[in-house]
């Protein structure tokens, strides 16, 4: 089996990263090449995943305070037209006494 360092498709930087210029649907070397495309592709999708978790965490304590000012609006909004249902129960409930 071919080395990613010594294929002709791998490039390594001056830092040592690895560039990678094969494509697993044109160009691959040999069988075990997909392979290790598939663990660099599930690599990359558990780094992003976990700076999503990053990112939630961060917006944990703000979306906390954003759930508990809407809820004290609500029951502000809900306490203000209170007054309004209240009367209606009192003029319904006169003409239900007015028809007997």
């Amino acid at each position: 089996m071919i080395q990613c360092k010594d294929c002709e498709y791998c490039e390594i930087g001056t830092e040592g990263k690895r560039t990678f210029k094969c494509d697993p649907f044109t160009n691959v070397k040999e069988p075990e090449c997909i392979a290790k495309w598939q663990l660099i592709r599930l690599d990359m999708l558990v780094a992003s995943y976990q700076g999503m978790l990053k990112w939630y965490e961060k917006l944990a304590p703000l979306q906390d305070k954003i759930f508990k000012y809407m809820k004290r609006e609500i029951e502000d909004i809900n306490e203000s037209d209170q007054w309004k249902l209240d009367d209606e129960g009192e003029e319904e409930g006169e003409k239900e006494e007015e028809k007997y």
